[in-house]
């Protein structure tokens, strides 16, 4: 049985005549570039976050890359994150001319450590951007309270958590903002490009609606130097059919987790996600750790199982930032899990059977291939 990694196909099918008639209504009333669509999506997804406000943009980076130019995030500044993350994240700090500052992961959820947050404080911290990498809230609880003594606002970078808890509230809750993208593929995606930023904050909202739109509160007067970042009314209708089914979505997520979970428990050769107690993780992606991950991810797609990886190349070893000289070595967690990581099939619609196949090839794959036990 082949099994893919990704199937938007069998996503959208059931719900193709309401995706169809959504489009549609924006065609008949000519709203494509922000406007009504957009305005009801920013209620619906603030309301299901629990959040005051919700701005919707043009993706996840722009959701990123405003939030902190709303908060004043400059040249000369510098902004925490983690090396552990789709490169976007320190793309948006390095476009408001700042410079990314990394912390080490958590061995155990590969969400930012806090223990070794406050030691990468300077003088110069201007904004903390914790990753909910994978679909799980970082340990917000140590990040807020650190942020809080230093008064350092938190920028959550929520693009693969919507709808994952942290002690009942709703991740990009906790921070001042948080950050969403609704690429096709994660767990609410849109049918193309799109992005959204929650916040309870009047003033940080009325700044980024400014902001996405060249720098006008009103038309053709422009109080700032803006940008065009704004959502698209397609994609705004689309996504308020969608957002009615992402608890179901996710619902269904974390019953093949339980799966997964179950037939792979044992395989010392296989380290499992973890999920704290405090936390709804909601899998956007469901990442194991392999020793001789490449070697396992071929064989995996000789037996017709399509994997990822997420993410090959930590971000301070790309070469895009290798001006800022951080070698191998400089955070090895993160490191060693990036040559580890192999992401299962993971989405929606799944089968049983489908589950069942990947973790047996699996199990079969690790065992023929004779790796060694990963250091969990």
């Amino acid at each position: 049985m082949k099994v893919p990694f990704l199937d938007l196909k069998a996503h959208h099918e059931p719900i193709r005549e309401q995706l169809e008639a959504a489009v549609s209504a924006v065609i008949d009333c000519n709203a494509y570039a922000g406007g009504p669509f957009v305005a009801r999506f920013e209620e619906e997804f603030a309301a299901y976050c629990g959040a005051r406000y919700a701005v919707g943009v043009g993706n996840g980076t722009d959701a990123l890359w405003l939030s902190l130019l709303a908060l004043g995030v400059g040249p000369g500044d510098e902004v925490i994150t983690v090396p552990s993350t789709f490169m976007a994240t320190a793309e948006a700090i390095t476009y408001c001319g700042a410079r990314p500052v990394f912390v080490d992961i958590d061995p155990r959820t590969y969400t930012l450590d806090p223990n070794l947050l406050e030691r990468a404080i300077t003088s110069k911290t201007r904004a903390i951007i914790p990753v909910h990498l994978f679909g799980l809230v970082a340990d917000m609880d140590a990040v807020l309270a650190i942020a809080s003594r230093h008064g350092i606002p938190v920028v959550e970078d929520a693009c693969q958590a919507h709808g994952a808890l942290r002690h009942g509230r709703k991740a990009g809750t906790l921070g001042d903002t948080g950050c969403f993208s609704f690429y096709p593929g994660k767990n609410l995606g849109a049918l193309g490009e799109a992005g959204a930023v929650i916040t309870n904050d009047a003033q940080l909202k009325t700044k980024m609606q400014v902001l996405r739109d060249h720098g006008q509160a009103k038309k053709y007067f422009h109080s700032m130097i803006g940008w065009n970042g704004r959502m698209d009314g397609i994609q705004g209708a689309v996504l308020s059919v969608k957002l009615k089914g992402l608890d179901g979505s996710n619902s269904r997520r974390r019953a093949h987790a339980r799966s997964y979970n179950e037939l792979l428990a044992g395989v010392d050769e296989i380290v499992l996600p973890v999920e704290p107690a405090s936390c709804q993780h909601v899998y956007h992606v469901y990442a194991v750790r392999v020793p001789e991950r490449d070697r396992v991810l071929a064989a995996m797609a000789e037996r017709g199982i399509s994997c990822g990886i997420h993410y090959p190349v930590p971000v301070h070893l790309q070469e895009a930032y290798r001006f800022l000289g951080l070698g191998e070595g400089s955070f090895p967690v993160a490191e060693r899990c990036a040559s580890e990581f192999l992401s299962l099939p993971m989405f929606p619609e799944l089968t049983p059977e489908q589950v069942e196949t990947v973790a047996r090839e699996l199990k079969v794959c690790v065992a023929s291939l004779n790796v060694h036990e990963c250091v969990a």
